[in-house]
Order: C-alpha cells, then sequence, then structure tokens
C-alpha cells in the first residue's frame, strides 16, 4: 500500500473511532439519564471543526483532488461532490456545535436535537470517508504516476510523521486527552469512559 494512502486511511480509522466513541458516551448517558460532560463534547467539537475540517480536508482538496482531475477527468463530478462536503463539513460541525450549546444552556429538552445533529455528522461524515477509500484512493492507485505518488508522500508524510499525527502529538495532546482520547503509534485511540 502506498505510504500516503496508509497516512489517510490512518487519519480517517482515528477519526471514526473518535465519532464512534462520541456517540457511544452519548448513548451512555441518556440510558443512564445523565448529562455528559459539556467541556469534553465542546473540546472534541472544536478537534472537529479546527483540524480535520481544516487540514485534513485541505490537503485532499488541494494536492490530492487536483492530481486526480488531471489524470482523470472523467471523475471530475464525484471529485467535485467531495470537495463540496469538505467545505459543508464545516458548517455542518458548527450546526452541532450550536446545537450543543442550546443543550447546554436550555437542558434536555434539547438533548435528542443535539444527538440527532451529531448523529448526522458522523453519519455525513462516514460515507463520505467511505467514498474516498472505496472510489477515489483506488482511482488514485490505477492513475498516478510515480511522481505524483513522491509529491503525494512529501505533503502527507507518513503515518508516525504524518502532518495530522504530528499535530495530534504536539498541539492536540492535551485536548485529545481531555476528550478521553490518546495517541498511540501516531493514531488515536479512544479510551473507555464511563
Amino acid at each position: 500500500m502506498r505510504q500516503t494512502i496508509r497516512v489517510i486511511t490512518s487519519e480517517h480509522a482515528a477519526l471514526a473511532t473518535l465519532l464512534r466513541s462520541v456517540l457511544e458516551l452519548l448513548e451512555q448517558h441518556r440510558e443512564a439519564e445523565s448529562m455528559p460532560d459539556f467541556d469534553t463534547l465542546r473540546a472534541t467539537l472544536f478537534y472537529l471543526d479546527d483540524f480535520p475540517e481544516k487540514q485534513h480536508h485541505r490537503r485532499e482538496s488541494e494536492i490530492l483532488f487536483p492530481k486526480l482531475r488531471a489524470r482523470a477527468p472523467q471523475e471530475r463530478e464525484l471529485l467535485d461532490r467531495l470537495d463540496y462536503e469538505h467545505e459543508r463539513g464545516g458548517r455542518k460541525i458548527r450546526d452541532v456545535e450550536h446545537a450543543l450549546l442550546a443543550f447546554e444552556m436550555l437542558g434536555t429538552r434539547r438533548r435528542r436535537a443535539f444527538e440527532a445533529a451529531m448523529k448526522a455528522y458522523a453519519d455525513f461524515y462516514v460515507e463520505h470517508m467511505r467514498l474516498e477509500e472505496q472510489i477515489v484512493l483506488p482511482l488514485a492507485e490505477r492513475v498516478l504516476t510515480e511522481e505524483d505518488w513522491a509529491d503525494l508522500d512529501e505533503a502527507f508524510g507518513s503515518i508516525g510523521q504524518s502532518p495530522m499525527n504530528a499535530a495530534l502529538a504536539e498541539d492536540y495532546g492535551t485536548l485529545l486527552r481531555r476528550m478521553g482520547t490518546r495517541v498511540v503509534n501516531g493514531e488515536i485511540d479512544a479510551e473507555k469512559r464511563s
């Protein structure tokens, strides 16, 4: 497997783990009829808005997708859709942040709206990553040149040294611990929370 593909799929796996952990945490609190830790939820949503939306997607849209458009112009519509979803994702996470604020300020009457917004965002994101992994990355393996891959590998780094994992270790370490996650071997590992 190509280095860039390993980095992208590793980042996707980390994000999927984080999203799944949030949904599980919300379900546990709903079943226990308890309130979640709003500080942790705010930190998680901040991370989802600040890092994947602004850095992970940017590398895909500005580096990978242009190379694919040049080598596989017949896939322009799919790549345009994914770029649009990158743009839309930022707006969607801010809608979730707003729903969280309403839940925190107005109480359990807004719990269902927040949980629905969080689930919709997670479903949107997981489907987006599925398209990239099942269609875009195999396409890249078929059409990109060795020169293209060298450029991508330089931009994306290796799993342990990718821009995302470097940021996780340096800039987001404290935030991830607050969210109940940690970085293990350059990847996010969700710790079990009660």
